[in-house]
């Protein structure tokens, strides 16, 4: 399964308490998930969820601000798109571009380094049909097929299908002076393929 694919998939880990910089998931943050008036149908969360590096390994703890935004298209499909803001705790292991087969990285991070993101995909709903009212949680608006599935009931999300029609761009950064790499980047170059750029290291 691709980097992609299991970013959009990965289970949501739900938020406990005040909005905060929280290091692991405990309880609902309390999203409604409701579409804004005048009719931009966008719909927000706090989450925490897992961060999955190019050796599938789960090497970071993300809390963001999810937002969702559905427009529709004159051919009766939607563009769909996800923004993630926020902050991110590494896990022991190995760093998010150890298992990259070009360009500088390292292999491997400590637990506890902290640092910021953000990031984006989009791609196109066909089919099904797009309910704005849906009952959407912060788990469900965490969840990128579960949001689909509650909004477009028998809907095909293409960026649930791999890279073909889905654009994305994840950045992440950290000052901590134990790095030696400080800036990683996922990107979807041309709607086919993944590239990684840096990473976030200690050695």
């Amino acid at each position: 399964m691709s980097l992609l694919i299991r970013r959009i998939v990965i289970p949501v880990v739900l938020l406990a308490s005040v909005l905060a910089l929280a290091t692991a998931g405990l309880a609902d943050p309390g999203g409604k998930g409701k579409a804004k008036k005048s009719g931009h149908n966008r719909f927000s969360a706090q989450i925490v969820v897992p961060d999955n590096g190019t050796c599938h390994n789960p090497w970071a703890t993300d809390t963001s601000m999810r937002t969702w935004s559905v427009k529709q298209n004159n051919d009766g499909t939607f563009r769909v798109t996800r923004k993630d803001k926020g902050t991110f705790v590494t896990n022991a292991g190995q760093s998010p571009s150890a298992c990259a087969t070009s360009g500088k990285h390292g292999h491997l991070v400590t637990v506890g380094v902290h640092g910021k993101f953000r990031g984006y995909l989009t791609g196109t709903v066909s089919g099904g049909t797009f309910n704005p009212g849906a009952a959407c949680n912060a788990a469900c608006i965490g969840n990128t097929a579960a949001f689909i599935a509650a909004h477009f009931t028998g809907g095909t999300f293409t960026c649930s299908q791999g890279y073909a029609g889905c654009k994305f761009n994840f950045e992440y950064s950290s000052p901590d002076k134990p790095l030696i790499f400080h800036h990683w980047q996922d990107k979807g170059t041309n709607g086919v393929s993944e590239k990684f750029t840096g990473d976030i290291a200690t050695s």
